[in-house]
């Protein structure tokens, strides 16, 4: 049996940045970026990239990453549950390799993550008995506070109208980062999503959280980079 599995889901198409997984981030596809510090932190027993490209399976392979499933057509679209990509990998995985103790999937979007964070997030969920740890950091907006929503493109609305006057009254919101998710891989199997069972969130620093998924993005996260350098 194995311990900890890193898997990589990047599927080819991409509507607010296009080829955003194989872009080139600070002189390497952003892919590798996930892949280098997978193999880093030396927490790992394989890095699994899962794919429907052909170039990101190029790239993978040459970053030391295993691709040895294509991913569907069907598991590839925009509206694609990503849990469901969870299911059939681990399943493909176990029924050609081997069982394992870790699922960690780590997102490409999220390439100032750090082997810190890595490590962090896999001691918190053996050492506490959630069923699934994500990455949180501090929001800077709460709903209870300072975000709206439209109705006819007029009226707008707190969403959360609980009489909070201050920022500084309002309860502390998360937001919910793509810098990592551990849990068993049986959680995946046996469940519908991500929230089925006991979620804990794993606090990380802003400034590592940055999840590309625009050009704006991909510009602070670009800028951020540069104070690591």
């Amino acid at each position: 049996m194995k311990n900890n599995i890193a898997f990589i889901f990047a599927r080819s198409g991409s509507k607010e940045l296009p080829n955003k997984n194989i872009k080139i981030f600070k002189g390497k596809p952003l892919i590798a970026h996930t892949i280098e510090i997978a193999n880093a932190s030396k927490i790992f027993d394989q890095v699994i990239v899962f794919t429907d490209s052909q170039k990101v399976r190029d790239i993978a392979l040459e970053c030391n990453a295993l691709v040895p499933f294509v991913r569907p057509s069907n598991l590839s679209k925009d509206d694609t549950s990503e849990w469901l990509c969870w299911q059939y990998v681990i399943n493909k995985y176990q029924e050609q390799f081997d069982t394992f103790k870790v699922f960690f999937s780590m997102p490409c979007t999220s390439p100032l993550r750090s082997i810190e964070d890595i490590k962090g997030m896999i001691q918190f969920y053996e050492s506490n008995e959630y069923d699934l740890v994500l990455g949180i950091t501090k929001s800077s907006r709460s709903p209870y506070f300072n975000m709206v929503h439209k109705e006819n493109d007029e009226l707008q609305k707190i969403i959360k109208m609980d009489k909070i006057n201050r920022r500084q009254d309002s309860p502390i919101c998360y937001d919910v980062t793509t810098v990592g998710y551990v849990c068993n891989p049986k959680y995946i199997i046996e469940n519908k999503n991500l929230f089925s069972g006991r979620v804990g969130g794993f606090e990380l620093p802003k400034d590592r959280s940055i999840d590309i998924d625009d050009d704006v993005d991909f510009t602070i996260a670009e800028s951020l980079y540069k104070t690591y350098e």
